[in-house]
This record gives structure tokens, C-alpha cells and sequence, in this order.
């Protein structure tokens, strides 16, 4: 089935559905509560606006290069057959094209309003999320994705090295908060859509392991997680107002893995699936929250 894109109007929305607009919202969320630390205060408007830009650039030409690397296996799945590659909307060399120049436009932002270091930040970002994940890790083993979800997690340290020039203990924090919430995460769409990752030949936890020892695996890193998210507590860059949402969102989200363990179907899958993605948005904005309000606990 073809998609005929008879305006322009059709085809930037092509273009644009091939960035995955809502998962970058999320990517770039994470990296909001590196401004709020900041020592000197928020960054200019200016600042703010050009680093997130350089960022969703980065983040853009990921899921670009990773939809022209998969363009056979989407194909293959029921959740990605009707993206634009598989119906033939755009042609393969233009998505080559748009993704590597994203990657370039992406580079050049973030060293003008970055510096060198938040830019190096970024290219590796897009090499490693390509190669190492895409390429290497996704066909090969069920475990791409736990070493792969170092690539969506880098937000935070973009953030760091564009306003200070280096990645600090507050930022790394951060990764390791996005690293391990990424394989519970991701899981959960690997439970609820099986027989896609099955046809498409994707070596995926459940496929390769069985639904609920995958569900036995993500609580775990659900329970790992809760420590990690005090860390910025520990480190003093966020007081004990967030430490206790981080505890309540932290219990919450065990308590619904626990949940698709005893439910033991999909569409519980899928519901934890949803909840993984409040439960980010939730703890980052009690990030910026707790800097946002001079109120100390700890």
C-alpha cells in the first residue's frame, strides 16, 4: 500500500512523522531539570531555546537514520508498517539524506550555543543510537536494548556540557535515571507486541526468554531504580522535597510491575507501558519543581 503525497503539506508531514515528534517531546523533557541546576540561575530564553533545538535535532536524525536502517524490518510489523519507508511515501536516499542532515545541523547548533563538548556529546549520541544499537546490538541480542538505552539518556549531559563546558555528577545522575528506567520501559512493548518483534526476527526479551520472566526482569529494574533516583538527593542537587516524590512515584511504578505480573496479559502490558511514560514525566517535573521552590529539607 502507497501513500500518495500529492502536496507539500503531505509531505512535511511525512518528514515530520519520521522524527517520532512524541517521543523527542519526552527526550527532551529530560534534559529541562540540567537548566533549573544550573549554578548562575535558568539560561537566557535564547540559551534554552537553541540547546533544546540542537538537541531535538540530534534526537530527529536518530529516529530518522533508524527508520532508513529498518526500513525492511517496520515493514515486517504491524506497529511500523505504515510509517513512510515501508509505504513507499519517501524514497530511502531522501530519508539517507534528511537524517545525516539532521545529524550535521544538529552538530553545528550545538557547537555554536554549546561549545565543542556538548556537540561531541551529540554526534556520539547518533553514532551510538545507529551503529552500536541499531546496527550491532537490536538483531543479535535480547539485551539491546538495556546497553542501547545509554543513547536516549544523554539529554541531561548535552545539557551539562552546552551550559558549563563539562559533564557533571548531576547530569550523570540523571542518565543513570533515564538508563534504567529504559529497559522496563521498552519491555513493556516488547510484551504486547510479541509476534511483531517475532516475525520481524528481532531478538526481544520476551521472544527469547518468555513473558513473565520478562516481567520478573523489569520489576527488578524497577526496584533498582528507586535508589538511583535519590542519588541526586545524595549528590545535594535536589532536596528531600523531591527525594519524597521520587519515593511515592518509585513505589507506584513497582507497584504497577507488580501488577503485570499477576495480571499476566498484554493489555496490562501496555497499560505499564503508559504508566513508564507519567511515571518519567512525572519524576522530572518534581526535578524541576524542587529547584524551582527555595524550600530545603534536607
Amino acid at each position: 500500500m502507497v501513500h500518495p503525497a500529492r502536496t507539500p503539506r503531505q509531505i512535511l508531514a511525512f518528514y515530520y512523522q519520521m522524527t517520532r515528534p512524541r517521543v523527542l517531546a519526552l527526550v527532551l523533557f529530560t534534559g529541562l531539570p540540567v537548566f533549573a541546576m544550573n549554578q548562575t540561575g535558568w539560561p537566557s530564553l535564547a540559551t534554552t531555546a537553541w540547546v533544546l533545538f540542537g538537541t531535538a535535532l540530534a534526537g530527529a536524525a536518530c529516529s530518522v537514520l533508524n527508520a532508513y536502517v529498518e526500513r525492511d524490518t517496520d515493514a515486517r510489523m504491524a506497529r511500523t508498517q505504515d510509517r513512510p519507508l515501508p509505504v513507499a511515501a519517501v524514497a530511502p536516499e531522501h530519508a539517507l539524506f534528511y537524517g545525516v542532515a539532521l545529524s550535521a545541523g544538529s552538530t553545528v547548533v550545538l557547537w555554536l550555543t554549546g561549545g565543542p563538548v556538548a556537540a561531541l556529546v551529540g554526534v556520539l549520541s547518533i553514532l551510538f543510537y545507529v551503529f552500536v544499537y541499531t546496527m550491532w546490538l537490536k538483531p543479535r541480542t535480547p539485551q539491546n536494548i538495556v546497553i542501547g538505552g545509554a543513547a536516549g539518556a544523554t539529554t541531561p549531559l548535552i545539557a551539562d556540557a552546552a551550559l558549563n563546558g563539562s559533564i557533571g555528577m548531576g547530569s550523570l545522575a540523571l542518565f543513570l535515571i533515564i538508563f534504567m528506567w529504559t529497559p522496563p520501559h521498552f519491555w513493556a512493548i516488547a510484551l504486547y507486541r510479541k509476534k511483531d518483534y517475532e516475525m520481524a526476527g528481532i531478538p526481544m526479551m520476551p521472544n527469547v526468554v518468555g513473558d513473565q520472566p520478562t516481567r520478573w526482569r523489569m520489576l527488578a529494574y524497577s526496584i533498582l531504580l528507586i535508589p538511583c533516583t535519590l542519588v541526586p538527593v545524595a549528590l545535594g542537587s535536589m532536596s528531600w522535597l523531591y527525594g519524597g516524590a521520587a519515593l511515592m512515584l518509585g513505589a507506584w511504578f513497582v507497584w504497577r510491575n507488580v501488577g503485570i505480573l499477576r495480571a499476566r496479559n498484554y493489555k496490562a502490558d501496555r497499560q505499564f507501558f503508559m504508566a513508564s511514560n507519567i511515571y518519567l514525566m512525572a519524576l522530572f517535573a518534581a526535578m524541576i519543581i524542587d529547584v524551582a521552590v527555595p524550600v530545603s529539607l534536607g
